[in-house]
């Protein structure tokens, strides 16, 4: 029996260096694993420490595979599956650019009120708005957006960090 595939988001701890992220990025695209999202931040300044969050698809054993690569890199401190931890809050960001007139540009409207959707800017004949959501919420507002007019959008990639008092 095939395993099936799953899917991971995963928190590195890295030195805030250059070349860095080109490593992580080596690792997955030399081994040909895919990435779904990727994001970066600085988290500590004084220590010179990034946040790297990275969603990724693959078989148990692949992801496995993935983590222990991960964690052999010099730069990162510390590998963690959010997924398989315990709960965490995972959220995205999209600015959406819609454009319509009349009865599509009130149902934008409507269905961005549901979504709690900001208008981020607007003219005579579109809207851009901004949401912020999990990456599935996300997916379902630009689905409604598209037969509405939906020109353009751009997703941040995802963030996560683990529930409870303890850290990275």
């Amino acid at each position: 029996m095939q395993d099936s595939v799953e899917r991971r988001t995963i928190a590195v701890l890295v030195d805030n260096e250059p070349g860095v992220l080109a490593r992580v990025i080596g690792l997955f695209s030399g081994r040909g694993y895919n990435i779904e999202s990727l994001t970066v931040t600085e988290v500590e300044r004084e220590m010179g420490l990034s946040r790297i969050t990275v969603v990724t698809t693959g078989t148990p054993q692949v992801l496995e595979q993935i983590k222990a690569q991960l964690d052999r890199l010099v730069p990162v401190h510390r590998v963690a599956d959010l997924s398989l931890q315990g709960p965490y809050v995972e959220r995205e960001l999209a600015l959406v650019k819609v454009s319509g007139i009349d009865d599509k540009r009130v149902e934008a409207l409507r269905i961005a009120g549901i979504f709690d959707a900001e208008v981020v800017d607007a003219g005579l004949d579109f809207f851009i708005f901004e949401a912020a959501h999990r990456p599935d919420k996300l997916d379902r507002f630009i689905e409604l957006m598209k037969p509405l007019g939906m020109v353009e959008m751009s997703r941040t990639g995802v963030v996560a960090i683990a529930r409870g008092k303890d850290s990275l």
